[in-house]
């Protein structure tokens, strides 16, 4: 009798720690008696139906992968337009290939592809989904990092404390993007331990039209409150995920933003660091100050590290425990670790089905973990417009106090202010 295939498959970008899950899981599986196959390119390569993509994984092949960064698998975020013509295309190649069992790796575009296979499938095929994304943004129980993340900010840390030495060496600032399209924990993690001057998170804005000027403001106020303690220097770190609430109208009248074929604003062409650089150079410039400003993104530098230790041990709980619980009849689920053991997440309850995507976790303003961000950043406070503080910093911008409250007390209507 021919053993059961497990198919193991990992979507979207690299994250420290994907070999991990599938070193302990192909363990686990071949140790149970099953067959593991590593399907190579991501979910792209099924919707196309490639038969070449089936990769038989030994124990030998992957016993000594997981600490080490990348994907042996490779990994894709594409996917077609047609994906819902092609998608009976993707299944017939998966049950061509026998697979019985799938593991899938990845955020949460894969989670999405994980719950549609196991509908579709209607018990012919057993799914279990893995967490994999550093921008933690995948609502985990008990508030535990989706595996990647931990490596990420440790990496981002180590660049940062680099670029804060150099900041202080040349006497310069930085404006450094974090990778963090829906929600700023990387941006904040590595701001907080690496002690940057600020960190800036979409969580802070919720307005539905978030003010570019606004956001470069925080900045010039920071720059010039650091310039008042006699701080020439200083390094902001900003999520990416701030420009996708910009008005796009308004920020067009500072920067040329491209339109596409409808004639609608490219949200992707922003170059958040550049553009808020520009503006606040200007800004300075109107006040008689020039103050050198390097805009940097770090994003990939991060995603495919060797991962820490920590991510090596997780990754290989979670390998193990989505293979145990896939044996033990199980599907449709995410496995996480809670309190020291492995369990499912059902789909149902990580997926808005009003909406048909997966739930977003996002910085939760109200905690104590971030008030401790926010009170070790140098911003302007409200105390800053009140005396004796708001003359100081008057005259550091060259301006009336008048003058300086108007221009910039605006900017305390953002969370923790």
């Amino acid at each position: 009798m021919n053993a059961e295939t497990i198919g193991i498959i990992v979507g979207g970008g690299p994250a420290p720690g994907i070999n991990g899950v599938i070193s302990a899981a192909t363990i686990e599986a071949i140790n149970s008696g099953k067959k593991v196959v590593g399907i190579k390119g991501g979910f792209k390569a099924l919707f196309e139906g490639h038969k070449d993509i089936f990769m038989p994984l030994t124990i030998d092949d992957v016993s000594r992968i997981h600490a080490s960064g990348g994907s042996i698998l490779r990994t894709s975020r594409d996917k077609p337009e047609n994906a819902k013509a092609k998608f009976k295309t993707l299944m017939s190649t998966l049950k061509g290939a026998g697979i019985k069992y799938l593991i899938t790796i990845g955020g949460d575009g894969t989670l999405y592809m994980a719950n549609w296979i196991e509908r579709e499938a209607r018990g012919s095929v057993s799914v279990v989904h893995t967490p994999k994304t550093i921008d933690n943004d995948i609502p985990l129980p008990g508030g535990f990092s989706t595996f990647g993340f931990q490596t990420a900010r440790h990496v981002g840390v180590y660049i940062v404390n680099n670029i804060i030495e150099d900041a202080r060496t040349m006497g310069r600032w930085y404006f450094i993007t974090a990778m963090g399209r829906h929600a700023g924990h990387l941006a904040l993690g590595m701001g907080k331990a690496a002690g940057a001057t600020l960190s800036l998170i979409p969580e802070e804005f919720p307005e539905e039209k978030l003010s570019f000027k606004k956001v470069a403001d925080i900045l010039t106020g920071s720059i010039l409150k650091r310039k008042s303690m006699d701080r020439d220097y200083g390094v902001a770190i900003l999520a990416e995920g701030i420009s996708e609430k910009f008005d796009l109208e308004e920020l067009s009248k500072h920067e040329e933003v491209e339109r596409n074929e409808k004639g609608e604003l490219k949200l992707s062409e922003i170059q958040l660091g550049r553009v808020l650089r520009d503006f606040v150079n200007k800004t300075l410039s109107e006040m008689g100050i020039e103050v050198g400003i390097v805009d940097k993104n770090i994003g990939y530098e991060l995603r495919a590290a060797n991962p820490i230790p920590f991510d090596v041990e997780y990754t290989r709980n979670l390998g193990y425990g989505a293979v145990r619980y896939l044996l033990k009849g199980g599907t449709g689920s995410m496995i996480v670790a809670y309190e020291g053991n492995l369990r499912p997440v059902p789909f149902v309850e990580i997926i808005d089905y009003k909406t048909g995507k997966v739930k977003i976790r996002t910085v939760d303003m109200a905690t104590e973990t971030y008030e401790v961000a926010r009170k070790y950043m140098i911003r302007l406070e409200r105390e800053d417009f009140e005396a004796p503080h708001l003359a100081h910093l008057a005259r550091t911008a060259n301006m009336s106090p008048e003058d300086f409250k108007a221009r910039f007390e605006y900017v305390l209507g953002t969370y923790g202010c």
